[in-house]
């Protein structure tokens, strides 16, 4: 059960969003860039990961292929709590909140795949949970910032059979076109603004979305961790969504004890994997706040939430990123159908990646510790 041997890989995966390329760090988002981890034991064993990364993915490899992978190799696959806690101890001084954890992330998901691998059983099921064999999902756009195209894209969203949209907006024009035709579907309508305003100017805009019936305001207060102000602007009466910034289990303890959110984002490859989202997710049932896991991923971090969330949360509802790909090593499970998300029932993740599509498309080389 000894971890032998660690690699890491990137895949960019052309998209079409739906409208022009956002801008992503001075660049064009025009590709997908997942950071993947493989981990395999001296049993030969396999378990796959998803690091965070987007535009900081090269910070995230660096961490993890110089410092995370040294410390994880020889070590038992099996002590997972036991790694989790000598790991991120290890690397407490370097950040508790960034590249060092998002790399360690990917590891700890590899490990729950490998797990289940070895107990024959899915995550979903090793985690107390039942193996559905679909979940709802909900159709998180990106930022448009033209009402004619939120409209058509929102338009074509519920079309696919969506009942939760969110919008990346931040005007009320582009989220009263989407409220018009949100509601002329019977679908809910989220709103995520990304950190983008200082507290008066969130209330100012709370006010002005109030009127369409918002199922949840999404880190409306710039900086994430203000979670005082956070919680003057749910005094506004929309209910508000944080947490895929917020660094671990404590982290949420000071947006639940503050009164500041009624819906909990953990995100599986940036707090530290699966087992720190487990234990937000308990807190969060002691609290009554509503756990919603952040997921806008194609790999196996999208599909670790997957198993988490069927397993783990009594109202379920996956983020599903809108936006066509060329291709993904983990097809078909990363996409929805009708609104849904399929559940890959194999052991651990369910299901390893394409080897054909990580080929085609892998960006640099695989680099190997061992």
């Amino acid at each position: 059960m000894t971890i032998v041997d660690i690699q890491s890989q990137i895949v960019s995966l052309p998209f079409d969003m739906g409208g022009p390329p956002a801008r992503f760090a001075g660049k064009a988002w025009t590709h997908l860039d997942i950071l993947l981890v493989r981990v395999e034991t001296d049993e030969g064993l396999v378990g796959w990961g998803e690091a965070f990364g987007h535009a900081g993915i090269a910070a995230t490899r660096a961490a993890l292929d110089s410092i995370v992978a040294p410390l994880v190799l020889g070590r038992p696959s099996d002590d997972i709590a036991g790694l989790t806690r000598a790991v991120l101890h290890a690397t407490h001084l370097l950040g508790r909140n960034g590249a060092f954890v998002f790399a360690y992330s990917g590891v700890e998901t590899a490990l729950w795949d490998l797990a289940g691998k070895r107990a024959g059983q899915p995550l979903a099921r090793l985690l107390g949970g039942a193996v559905r064999e679909r979940l709802p999902a909900y159709a998180s756009l990106l930022a448009y910032h033209d009402p004619a195209l939120v409209r058509r894209n929102v338009e074509a969203a519920c079309e696919a059979g969506y009942r939760h949209i969110k919008l990346h907006e931040v005007t009320e024009d582009a989220v009263a076109a989407a409220a018009e035709v949100t509601r002329a579907h019977g679908a809910a309508l989220m709103v995520d603004v990304n950190c983008a305003w200082s507290v008066p100017a969130a209330l100012r805009m709370a006010d002005a979305f109030a009127p369409h019936d918002l199922l949840w305001f999404e880190e409306p207060v710039w900086p994430p961790e203000d979670v005082q102000g956070l919680a003057q602007v749910r005094a506004r009466g929309i209910p508000i969504a944080a947490g895929e910034n917020t660094a671990g289990l404590f982290g949420f303890k000071a947006l639940i004890e503050a009164g500041a959110i009624d819906v909990a984002q953990p995100s599986v490859t940036k707090i530290g994997g699966i087992g720190e989202m487990l234990r937000v997710i308990t807190l969060c049932e002691a609290h009554g706040v509503r756990p919603a896991p952040h997921s806008p991923y194609f790999g196996s971090g999208l599909i670790a939430t997957m198993h988490v969330i069927a397993a783990r949360v009594e109202d379920p509802l996956v983020e599903v990123l809108w936006l066509d790909m060329e291709a993904n090593p983990f097809d078909p499970w990363v996409r929805a159908e009708n609104g849904h998300v399929r559940l890959p029932a194999g052991p651990g993740l369910g299901c390893d990646p394409d080897p054909g599509v990580l080929d085609r498309y892998r960006v640099g080389d695989i680099v190997r510790t061992a």
